[in-house]
């Protein structure tokens, strides 16, 4: 039995407390036994305990990544855990702990965004290249655009493993059973819905698809938006939806705990990131019930999205091709039957929490092996 304790500083349920709860619910339990320490008071605590992981609280730590009192707490706690491996998400203390109690460390990225110059050039890059390499046997990148993020900032290609990120299949709900919900975000019938699930960050791009909605309704084409979410940027949102005179078309949904029913209300799921994106998993979701995308340009989406295929690229901050785009599927659509289609057939392909989970099974076992054999820092 191969032991793993995951260390998370999240205090809400972001990206990389997902991707936690997507591979404990397909992880091979047989041969691995997972822990996960976590700041107290973390809304990830009783979504880990439902799939069976032994938790950890841990005074501190709250959406931080380091802290010298945090590593000390880590320490003790990875002494008392005894585990073979330390995997971490956004948590540099954990390596450092990692590294001081000589285990095998392992951490995700869970991001992309542009890299600092600071980073690129020396001697910060050599220096980012050693610490990096220095506090990790591995490092996972959910995205080639995360990937490439690292090895621009210095770290060799060999420590990279990059695994698309998996999810489980979200069901869609039948017309009586969206009823309600159709009812409380006022959507008729025969709207055409559009839908972003992100945080409501600067950076995920949602001024721009008001600007789309809004050239549309200009040409004389009402379709709905559907603003999952919250964040800093939502009172930004809400002032920029009123001046447009969007009021009609755009409904904000606040946090949804359950995503099942405002995926199946979509026609077409956005992703308009400018900053940050990786593995989108709500466009995975999406992808599982057949909701064709049409998403930016950048970082990872383009490995998501085969543009034709299962949805459709529009550049970056270009907010008029992403009206066209909106528009193309509007006015076809068997285009948009066969989009759904093959993004179904491309989750299936690639998506699935089963294929993500063994393959992070599989980088654990190949570190654990290089460590055995003295290649990898202990």
């Amino acid at each position: 039995m191969i032991r793993v304790l995951n260390i998370i500083s999240d205090t809400n349920i972001g990206g990389a407390g997902r991707v936690l709860l997507n591979y404990l619910r397909c992880a091979d339990r047989e041969r691995f036994e997972t822990a996960v320490a976590l700041p107290k008071g973390s809304l990830l605590l009783p979504e880990l305990q439902a799939l069976g992981a032994r938790t950890h609280e841990v005074d501190g730590m709250a959406d931080r990544s380091y802290h010298r009192d945090d590593v000390r707490a880590l320490e003790a706690l990875i002494r008392d855990e005894n585990p073979d491996i330390v995997h971490t998400h956004g948590a540099l203390s954990g390596r450092i702990a990692g590294r001081r109690c000589g285990r095998v460390v392992i951490y995700t990225r869970h991001s992309a965004f542009p890299v600092p110059a600071r980073l690129r050039y020396p001697p910060g890059r050599w220096v980012n290249k050693y610490f990096n390499e220095h506090y990790a046997d591995h490092i996972i990148a959910v995205s080639p655009a995360a990937a490439e993020n690292l090895t621009d900032a210095g770290i060799s290609p060999r420590y990279i493993t990059t695994i698309l990120n998996g999810v489980a299949p979200v069901e869609r709900l039948d017309a009586a059973a969206l009823a309600p919900q159709r009812a409380a975000w006022g959507l008729e019938p025969d709207d055409f819905v559009l839908g972003i699930l992100a945080r409501l960050e600067p950076y995920k791009g949602h001024m721009d698809v008001l600007d789309a909605v809004r050239a549309l309704a200009d040409q004389g084409r009402r379709c709905r938006l559907l603003i999952a979410g919250t964040g800093p940027a939502e009172a930004a949102l809400r002032r920029r939806t009123a001046e447009l005179g969007l009021e009609d078309e755009v409904v904000f949904t606040g946090f949804l705990r359950e995503v099942a029913p405002f995926l199946s209300l979509l026609d077409v799921q956005l992703n308009a990131s400018y900053g940050t994106e990786a593995t989108s998993l709500s466009l995975l979701e999406g992808f599982s019930m057949g909701v064709p995308a049409i998403v930016s340009d950048y970082g990872g989406n383009p490995c998501l999205v085969t543009d034709g295929d299962n949805g459709l690229l529009f550049p970056t901050r270009d907010a008029a091709a992403l009206a066209g785009c909106i528009g193309r599927l509007m006015d076809e659509p068997e285009t948009r039957a066969q989009m759904s289609r093959r993004a179904e057939a491309a989750y299936h392909k690639r998506f699935t929490a089963e294929r993500f989970a063994r393959k992070i099974e599989s980088v654990y076992c190949q570190t654990l092996k290089g460590a055995e054999h003295g290649t990898k820092k202990r």
